[in-house]
């Protein structure tokens, strides 16, 4: 996959369609349409560019928005975190060394990228620049100011001198090289751009890293920060199921069917639990107690037995004494 990650995005639309159709033919897979914040940042910030383009645009194209925040005084605040929010990428474009020093060991951002059609009163140190390689932030190069060379040739020249002191200073390190094409006539190709970086001194290797592997970690990494726990931990897909959306008369049918079999499964829960109290085998215990209250029945009762024979013996006896005797019938 190729990338390229600055087209400046034009209110002339017929002009941008043209220039992302052209991109799409020279085989690039994603794009980044770039707008440009100059000055002092307000607080209400809004992204210019539409999620939706008003154009149509290839199938096969991805369409990313970024923004570029041009530094020329480092005590200014510019909301870089409300930006990014805003945004898929952050650039940054420093203007001056002290803005160039700042950008690489503090300020957080995605990407930097110089202006190198212009003159810089300053060389580029491998001291300064470390920083920014050292935290993954990747420098990019702009190849379309020096293809037009609408000035008369000295923003070509200038991007030559700049180009091979940047690649020399960070040793051919975190190099990702863009458009900026403001028309399709200065877009070229990917391997146009392999051939063009090794004019400047970056190998073969390292041009077409420039175009793919290197860009494709600026995009990744700007999605991390956004999307995953703290730059790190990213849950792509978790494993869960889409839920069915049921209908109303296969609710019903399913919450009958549900009813029904809990009332079969109580019906065979209570046939169980009966069953298993007639069956259910008697421990030690309880047959010893039942053994000792059948015992004390028993003996009650031949107590009781014994009571009323020897009341019934002693009856006779006392009612004999009281009774006169019965005279003897003599037949009269």
């Amino acid at each position: 996959m190729f990338y390229d990650l600055n087209v400046p995005w034009n209110l002339n639309q017929v002009e941008l369609q043209k220039t992302l159709s052209f991109l799409s033919e020279l085989g690039y897979n994603v794009v980044a349409l770039d707008h440009t914040l100059t000055g002092k940042i307000s607080a209400e910030i809004s992204c210019s560019i539409p999620e939706k383009l008003p154009f149509s645009t290839p199938r096969s194209l991805r369409i990313l928005r970024r923004c570029t925040v041009v530094l020329a005084d480092p005590s200014q605040n510019h909301r870089l975190t409300t930006v990014a929010a805003h945004y898929d990428i952050l650039a940054l474009r420093p203007t001056n060394e002290r803005a160039l020093l700042q950008a690489c060991q503090s300020l957080e951002c995605d990407l930097i990228s110089l202006d190198l059609s212009t003159r810089f009163p300053y060389y580029f140190k491998m001291k300064t620049l470390s920083g920014a390689l050292q935290r993954g932030i990747k420098f990019e190069i702009c190849y379309a100011p020096g293809v037009l060379a609408a000035d008369g040739g000295s923003s070509r020249r200038n991007l030559i001198s700049n180009a091979t002191q940047l690649i020399r200073a960070t040793r051919g390190q975190g190099i990702i090289i863009s458009s900026e094409a403001k028309r399709a006539l200065a877009c070229r190709g990917p391997w146009d751009i392999v051939n063009l970086a090794a004019v400047w001194g970056l190998g073969q290797e390292k041009g077409i890293e420039a175009v793919g592997r290197a860009a494709r970690s600026v995009v990744v990494q700007a999605g991390m920060k956004r999307t995953s726990f703290r730059g790190v931990v990213n849950v792509v897909y978790g494993g869960e199921k889409p839920q069915k959306l049921n209908s109303g008369s296969e609710t019903r049918g399913k919450d009958k069917a549900s009813s029904q079999n809990k009332r079969k499964a109580d019906a065979l829960d209570d046939g169980v639990a009966e069953g298993d109290v007639q069956t259910q085998p008697l421990s030690k215990r309880q047959q010893k107690r039942q053994a000792k209250q059948a015992n004390r029945a028993k003996f009650d009762t031949e107590q009781a037995k014994d009571v009323f024979v020897e009341k019934s013996d002693e009856l006779p006896a006392k009612t004999g004494g009281n009774r006169a005797p019965f005279a003897k019938d003599d037949g009269c």
